[in-house]
């Protein structure tokens, strides 16, 4: 009964928080931080409503270093409303062109001056990417891109793609790593409390200097220290120290 009810204000809420984002888009259509403002409008309240204690550990994403990359791991859909939380100033995101049909989301999110990419286009895909390259080094605007591709489903963090790579060092920006704990398997949404979820972020890692060439290691250095971060977490969340955790 209680996951059904969660699952109507949850549904309530979607609609509700897109409606008003999409005004918000509409008055400063466009604006950079459009992103942020609507990631608190989803996060904020479903949090409240899903009942999930958020602790965010991100100095370094808060503090990030002028523009940069931002790459998170992608476990679900509810990564809209986790990640909400900690989305910073100036902050766009990358995704697929798909989601601008998506109604009011889908606006609000074309509103907010995020990128939405044709992956089926190999053509327009790349041209995207060069509009990133001059928005990361001349707009004072970070990206961030969900390096997977797609949602992983709590499984284990999957093989990173190339283009967030590419976009950091060709704008040479840092790229500054966020991890969620693994929730997808752990939240129960018929308890009153329905789970712990760990936020960090890890220090800037400089591509000042890198090329293409560059590329396998560096993915292959933050796809380990990440996947690191993730099972550290989890490790965490099993402590009893962990049980009691501030809501953000």
């Amino acid at each position: 009964m209680l996951f059904l009810l969660r699952m109507l204000l949850m549904g309530l809420h979607f609609m509700l928080a897109g409606v008003l984002g999409v005004l918000v888009g509409l008055c400063r259509p466009f604006n950079p931080d459009n992103s942020r403002l609507c990631a608190r409008l989803y996060a904020l309240p479903a949090m409240w409503i899903l009942r999930l204690n958020v602790k965010a550990d991100v100095d370094s994403l808060r503090n990030k270093p002028g523009t940069c990359v931002i790459i998170a791991n992608h476990q679900s859909n509810y990564d809209l409303f986790v990640f909400g939380n900690v989305v910073p100033y100036r902050t766009v995101c990358i995704a697929k062109k798909s989601l601008k049909w998506v109604p009011l989301f889908g606006q609000l999110f074309w509103l907010a001056g995020n990128v939405l990419i044709d992956r089926g286009n190999a053509h327009k895909a790349r041209r995207a990417m060069l509009t990133t390259t001059h928005t990361l080094q001349h707009e004072n605007t970070s990206i961030w891109v969900f390096p997977e591709g797609t949602r992983n489903l709590g499984k284990g963090l999957l093989p990173f793609k190339k283009g967030a790579f590419h976009m950091a060092i060709a704008a040479g920006v840092p790229i500054v790593q966020v991890c969620v704990s693994n929730y997808v398997t752990h939240i129960q949404l018929n308890r009153w409390n329905s789970g712990d979820v760990l936020i960090r972020s890890l220090p800037p890692i400089p591509t000042v200097g890198m090329t293409a060439d560059d590329i396998p290691a560096l993915m292959q250095a933050c796809h380990a220290q990440m996947e690191a971060c993730i099972v550290e977490m989890g490790r965490e969340l099993q402590s009893p120290a962990t049980i009691e955790l501030p809501s953000s």
